[in-house]
């Protein structure tokens, strides 16, 4: 384990800010800048395009990529983030695995609340079954609140009657906005990135006035997760999102679905990002590859955007 480079991870993203509630702009400029330090890796290439009806950001190896595509779902609350934050996730799992990865630009609350941002991902999906790509090849992913994505455009993919993905992995994904997890107590000041008042202010945000008690909003305490493909659910013992995976384990477990739960000690929120700086980062991702490769199936057909 290395406790060093978790100490000094600790300690940078502990920096003191700026307190109180922020505006969506400055919400919006400090993600980026964050962001920005994470370490993308060499032998990747991008493109704009578009993926649907909206905007993505295509992430190929610099190589001819395998047959097969993940389709991700960047973090940030709901409220922050693009692809191009969520570059270091996308790249790291491109160099891995060999496919190509479309990391949508979905929505963003407040402008766009519930649920946008599941009917972008939904349009994106479609319009991958659409260009020819069999399901058997396409993967789910996502961190934060693109982890909860790749279970809630699961959901709504088999509400309007499409065939699921062949797999989903979700780096620690925000699943239950009742937030009524025990780590969400149990964590609190742990925790570096989240308190619970900065929380309620940007789920506030995503939820518009609905009711969190709802499948698409709560997935990992009320979803019905029967016909779901195969789960990686990775999170870290420091984060009070923790008991969202955790559920959400138990609830795939009991639907007989296969999951892995996937639990790294004495790590943050979405630490996978830190990779290159972090073993435990680049270890996760390994292991993310993997069970990526084992479940994605090549496609005989495969039209490029």
């Amino acid at each position: 384990m290395s406790r060093q480079q978790r100490t000094e991870i600790d300690a940078m993203v502990r920096r003191p800010r700026p307190e109180g509630p922020h505006s969506v702009k400055e919400l919006r400029a400090g993600f980026r800048a964050m962001m920005a330090e994470m370490i993308v890796p060499a032998g990747i290439r991008t493109r704009n395009t578009t993926l649907g009806d909206r905007p993505a950001v295509l992430v190929e190896p610099a190589g001819t990529p395998k047959a097969g595509t993940i389709l991700y779902f960047h973090g940030g609350s709901y409220v922050v983030g693009s692809p191009e934050t969520a570059m270091s996730l996308t790249g790291n799992l491109v160099v891995r695995t060999g496919f190509r990865t479309f990391s949508t630009d979905y929505r963003l609350a407040p402008e766009h609340p519930f649920p946008a941002a599941i009917e972008d991902g939904l349009s994106a999906y479609r319009a991958l079954l659409d260009s020819g790509e069999s399901p058997s090849a396409i993967a789910f992913a996502g961190d934060s609140a693109g982890g909860g994505l790749t279970v809630t455009v699961c959901l709504a993919a088999r509400d309007a009657g499409l065939p699921m993905p062949a797999a989903i992995v979700a780096f620690s994904a925000g699943l239950d906005l009742t937030r009524t997890g025990e780590s969400m107590d149990t964590k609190a000041g742990i925790d570096p990135f989240f308190t619970r008042e900065g929380m309620e202010h940007t789920g506030a945000m995503y939820l518009a006035g609905q009711d969190p008690h709802q499948p698409m909003l709560s997935p990992a305490t009320l979803a019905d997760l029967t016909g779901f493909p195969p789960m990686l659910l990775q999170a870290g013992t420091n984060e009070m999102l923790l008991d969202d995976s955790t559920r959400m384990a138990t609830r795939a477990r009991e639907a007989g679905v296969d999951v892995i739960l996937d639990i790294t000690a004495g790590v943050p929120h979405v630490f996978q990002a830190f990779a290159g700086a972090l073993d435990e980062a680049d270890q996760a991702l390994d292991r993310a590859a993997l069970f990526l490769g084992q479940h994605i199936r090549t496609s005989p057909t495969r039209s490029g955007r």
